[in-house]
């Protein structure tokens, strides 16, 4: 396995390692846009990996690797999309930025009181910079942790976030990778932590070049969104390598505290050794040597205790997971709505037990469902 190494790596000296993985092709090189320059033919390397060493790449080179001879493709693990998804890749330097958290110890999962932010909506400008004159405000409210709406790149300049297709980019039209570590720094000078919202099960279809590239997606299982993410099938362990690699990168690039892991009962993997499980054993061996411990939330609608239950007692091991019935039983409450998963709430008994015990469906009959 490599550790760290997709897409385009700055290297002490000048040099940039670019590694992509496409099991499929015969031939995978690299077009620098701005040298105009031959395309530089990759080194193909053991289970589909294909790799290249290049002098004198400066940060913000822009690039494309051309597939077979024809293709040509923004990278999967592309850190930014400048001018978009259907546009080249652009090399980030993630040394040169000048943290001032080195002595932030982060906040315990259980402290955390989080307002979950959409960058795109919560200011006019709609970006992190503009967020962060108003952190304050959001801290003289009691909240402790941001907690950021999806920032991977997606199509168009506004968008829910939920269908981005570059997982490791930073959205170019909130200000792109710079931006981001400003208002994540910002924060931590606050004593305000920041949770990121990612997506593991599915991306969104305009601009996702993943299938050119290999079999990321599979046919045994349908989602909501089409293909599921190829997380047990043939050559699914780079599949697997790659999102963890994403939640690695956003932890040692962005000092994010925490991953909100959308949808994961939207995550089918039937292997022995489930990817959330994996995730987590990857996390908490990633905290072994940190300073401070970083946090993996899944959100389901499940409620099954399994996702955080310990391995020792077969659980999938995350920190926590989001708790979507309180929400479900005051807005069933408070406005009468009955469309839906909200035909099984609506009382003051369901919003007692939702404070009480977390979650109101605990196997009792579901109306929504029609079963246990």
């Amino acid at each position: 396995m490599f550790d760290l190494d997709l897409g385009a790596q700055l290297l002490d000296g000048g040099g940039c390692q670019f590694t992509v993985w496409a099991p499929h092709a015969e031939k995978v090189e690299v077009l620098l846009i701005s040298a105009q320059k031959q395309p530089c033919l990759l080194e193909k390397k053991e289970k589909g990996y294909w790799s290249a060493f290049l002098e004198n790449i400066p940060p913000g080179t822009r690039y494309f690797y051309v597939l077979n001879g024809e293709l040509q493709r923004p990278d999967p693990a592309s850190h930014f999309q400048p001018q978009g998804v259907h546009n080249f890749s652009e090399v980030v330097d993630h040394t040169q930025f000048p943290w001032e958290d080195s002595l932030w110890e982060g906040i315990p999962l259980k402290r955390m009181v989080m307002y979950e932010l959409h960058v795109g909506t919560f200011t006019p400008e709609g970006t992190f910079q503009a967020v962060i004159p108003r952190l304050d405000q959001i801290k003289e409210l009691g909240v402790n942790t941001l907690s950021l709406m999806p920032v991977a790149q997606f199509p168009g300049a506004r968008n829910w976030g939920y269908d981005g297709v570059f997982p490791f980019a930073v959205q170019n039209s909130y200000g792109g990778p710079k931006a981001l570590k400003a208002l994540v720094n910002a924060c931590h000078k606050r004593e305000m932590a920041v949770v990121l919202d990612v997506v593991y099960n599915h991306l969104g279809p305009e601009g996702n070049y993943l299938h050119d590239y290999g079999p990321y997606f599979t046919k045994k299982y349908q989602t909501p969104w089409g293909d599921a993410v190829n997380l047990d099938d043939t050559l699914s362990d780079e599949v697997r390598h790659f999102f963890i690699q994403n939640a690695l990168h956003w932890f040692q690039n962005y000092h994010m505290d925490g991953l909100r892991l959308d949808a994961v009962h939207a995550i089918t993997d039937m292997s022995a050794y489930p990817f959330l499980r994996e995730l987590a054993d990857r996390i908490r061996e990633m905290n072994k040597n940190r300073s401070r411990e970083v946090f993996l939330i899944a959100e389901s609608d499940l409620n099954d205790p399994k996702i955080i239950a310990p391995p020792s007692e077969n659980g999938l091991g995350l920190d926590a997971q989001w708790c979507d019935d309180f929400h479900h039983s005051l807005h069933a409450l408070l406005t009468g709505e009955r469309n839906g998963y909200y035909a099984d709430f609506g009382t003051l008994n369901h919003l007692e037990k939702s404070l009480c015990e977390g979650y109101v469906l605990t196997g009792g009959y579901s109306v929504f469902r029609k079963r246990r």
